[in-house]
Parts: C-alpha cells; structure tokens; sequence
C-alpha cells in the first residue's frame, strides 16, 4: 500500500485567490449586482459555490440565483485565471509532487470546486498528470469540512488513515482531516493565517512546500524532517 498525500487546490497547489475574488466580482456583475468586498468573497474560498454565494448574497442556498451566480462564475473563471494558471503555480510545487511521485507516494486532489472545473484548472496548470484521483465537491453528498471527501478518496485507494495526509490552506481542509482521523499538514500561504489554521489543530503547519514534502515523509515514512509543528 503506497503512503497517500490528498492535496487541497486552490490556494494550496495553485494560486487563485486573488483569480476567484475578480471571477466572483466579475460573475454578479454580470447579473446586475453590484459586489465589492474582496475580503467577504475571500472568507467564502474553499467552501463549496453553492453555499458561497448563499452566504454572500443572503439568500438559500436552492434559489434560483444562487445556481445563476455559479454558473456565470465558472464562466469569469475559464476567461480570467485559466490562461495565467501555469503562473499560478506555487513555488516549489512541481518539483515537490514530482519527488514525491518518484519517492512512491500516491497523491490525490480533494477540492470544493466540482471535478470538471477542477480538472479543467488541474490540466491548464499542467498539474493533472501527477494525480491518481481527484475528488471535486459534485462527487460527495457532504463537502468540506465533512470528512466524506478524505473517506472517499482513501476508499478508492486502498489507504487508511495511518498512511494518508492532508494538506490545505484553509480550515475546511483540517477539519476534514481531523474527522476523518487523516494526518494533517495546514500551509501559510493561502487563505488562512497561521493563527486561523491553529484553530483546527492540525499535526503541523509549514511555510513552504519543500516542507510539505519532507513532514509528510516524517508522518509517513517516519524518515527525519524540520517542519513547523504548532504549539
């Protein structure tokens, strides 16, 4: 059985925050709302688009301009982060799942997005060979920070909890983890702070992605490593 990394994506492998705040902005704009607070669209990042814009414009979750909102979302988000999605890449990251890869490991993708627009950021950014599985938020009945995700993808590869890891930038990712019992590594350079990600108390939390690297061989393959435990 070969150890499993389960990676978050947006803001994890790829950055499109800033991408998805213009695509947000630019897809209500397009139904005649006008919609400016960057920080409120921001706090939505990582939860599934539906109960985003529920959350953003007040209204529940099965209306019927909640459903026109995503779709004129995915729409600003094909025309405006998919072309620079190869710049978005973090550092580090190629070569990190590149090694990890060659080190044997199993590597999969659990995101919010749904698995076409996942695949569709996953294949521009030139990331989509280096998974065996990816899970998008159309393939469960209960999304992040329900455990169903981790469950599901460790089901559909033969892993257990004791050899799998999370890695996310958000909160939604470690509570995900930590209810499925999965080893979790929080990273600082996506949506949330360092401080917000102690509050889901992962294992580890780590500021680049050589880290993520060398503390998931700690975890599973329990070989040395210098990552940034939390307190």
């Amino acid at each position: 059985m070969k150890p499993l990394v389960i990676f978050d994506l947006d803001g994890t492998l790829v950055d499109t925050p800033s991408g998805i705040v213009k695509a947000f902005i630019a897809g209500l704009d397009s139904m005649g709302i006008p919609f400016t607070d960057a920080q409120a669209i921001r706090a939505t990042i990582g939860l599934p688009l539906e109960k985003a814009f529920s959350q953003l414009l007040g209204i529940p979750v099965d209306d019927v301009q909640v459903g026109l909102a995503v779709r004129q979302y995915q729409a600003a988000f094909r025309e405006i982060v998919l072309p620079q999605a190869r710049a978005l890449v973090f550092p580090g990251v190629v070569d990190g799942l590149k090694a990890l890869k060659g080190q044997g490991y199993s590597l999969a993708v659990a995101t919010s997005k749904v698995f076409t627009s996942a695949q569709a950021l996953l294949d521009a950014a030139n990331l989509w060979p280096f998974f065996d599985l990816v899970v998008g938020a159309d393939m469960v009945s209960q999304p992040k920070p329900h455990p169903e995700m981790g469950l599901l993808v460790m089901s559909r590869l033969g892993n257990s909890p004791a050899n799998s890891v999370v890695v996310g930038d958000t909160t939604h990712d470690l509570l995900m983890a930590k209810q499925a019992g999965i080893h979790a590594i929080g990273v600082t350079w996506g949506i949330h702070d360092r401080e917000k990600l102690q509050t889901a108390e992962p294992g580890w939390i780590v500021d680049s992605f050589d880290e993520v690297v060398n503390t998931a061989h700690s975890i599973l393959l329990k070989a040395p490593v210098t990552a940034v435990n939390t307190p």
